[in-house]
């Protein structure tokens, strides 16, 4: 399954928590915040598909994804990322930055 169609996929259950993603351009790196008391996910419209992919599963990791149908792909790939990246957000973007810079 094509990285873009997961995060697709992903989006639609952010919507079913109840959450908003939104695509925005700029020098920031994204992930869960609230903003005017809504939780919400950030994407940088300017990464790569993978980077959103990321972003995505790790802004999901603390809810309560077994109550959510997943296709087994998708939710496949958000445990790959899940156990490829226990430690923060950040220092998983840090390290596929410099894997690109490569």
């Amino acid at each position: 399954m094509k990285t873009e169609h997961i995060v697709k996929a992903l989006e639609e259950v952010v919507h079913q928590f109840g959450m908003e993603v939104r695509w925005e351009k700029g020098r920031f790196q994204g992930g869960r915040c609230v903003v005017n008391g809504e939780d919400l996910i950030m994407l940088n419209k300017h990464h790569p598909p993978e980077v959103h992919l990321v972003i995505l599963a790790e802004s999901l990791r603390d809810l309560p994804m077994d109550t959510i149908f997943l296709r087994p792909a998708v939710r496949e790939a958000v445990e790959t990322i899940w156990k490829r990246h226990p430690h923060t957000l950040r220092e998983a973007l840090l390290e596929e930055e410099e894997a690109d810079a490569e």
